[in-house]
């Protein structure tokens, strides 16, 4: 039986209900991070506040695992058998702060974390910039060691590669044309074009570091955004039909 791990977004967590099966049995997922601060350290001085009333358990519990920098050492213990990558979370940008790096999540947005005096001074490092592609890249070669230095070097290496949508799906059946710049959440806006170079330079990235890497990739022309999604409209929220593709080809490597 597998034991899946995900490093990544609702792209690839959102593959098993969408076409009607469950998830693994054995499935660990991390979320609401970036490479850069899953490896750094944890983040001194943060009061661990209760939830706000708009925070599910989940999505609170994956931001604190952010700031406390827990996710890591819980994945390696994890010992997957399949670890599966997809960098569509790292459209979020990176906040330098206490002497380390946490992610600007829309869950430390509503959070009211930010409040906290730990956070007065803190520098936003913007993504789809030169300086977050060097922190990144730094952070994916720390994430190639670690691999190869723990019980992460016995799991098969999936890289889920994902590009934002360029057209979606309206709710009157029409396949239109997305703006060339979208809402990432409320107050954060992002050029579809940039994303996805970013995202290509970080697959590329990947594959380099780890060439043995099996590659899930999607048909373009079933990279549709869905106005009926269930999570709402976006270039990272497809239409059924991709995530049966990715389903199937998951299901080709064992997952």
């Amino acid at each position: 039986m597998p034991r899946v791990a995900v490093i990544g977004s609702c792209i690839t967590r959102d593959v098993w209900p969408i076409v009607g099966e469950a998830p693994p049995q054995e499935l660990l997922y991390v979320c609401r991070t970036s490479l850069p601060s899953l490896l750094a350290a944890p983040l001194a001085g943060v009061e661990l506040a209760p939830p706000a009333p708009e925070l599910a358990d989940f999505p609170y519990r994956s931001m604190v695992a952010d700031l406390t920098k827990t996710a890591l050492a819980a994945l390696v213990a994890w010992r997957p058998t399949h670890l599966i990558f997809d960098f569509i979370d790292e459209r979020l940008d990176i906040l330098s702060v206490g002497g380390t790096l946490v992610t600007h999540s829309w869950e430390l947005d509503v959070s009211g974390f930010l409040a906290q005096p730990v956070f007065a001074v803190a520098r936003t490092i913007a993504r789809a910039t030169p300086a977050s592609d060097l922190l990144w890249k730094q952070a994916m070669r720390e994430m190639a060691g670690l691999i190869a230095s723990t019980p992460l070097a016995d799991a098969t290496l999936i890289l889920h590669e994902a590009q934002w949508a360029t057209r979606h799906l309206d709710q009157d059946g029409q396949v239109r044309d997305l703006p060339e710049e979208v809402e990432i959440f409320t107050g954060k806006r992002g050029r579809i074009a940039d994303h996805n170079a970013t995202l290509a330079y970080y697959q590329d990235s990947f594959l380099d570091l780890l060439p043995a890497a099996r590659r899930v990739a999607v048909p373009p022309e079933l990279r549709i955004a869905d106005a009926g999604h269930r999570w709402g409209l976006s270039p990272f929220h497809y239409v059924e039909a991709y995530y049966r593709e990715a389903h199937a080809q998951l299901q080709a490597l064992g997952v």
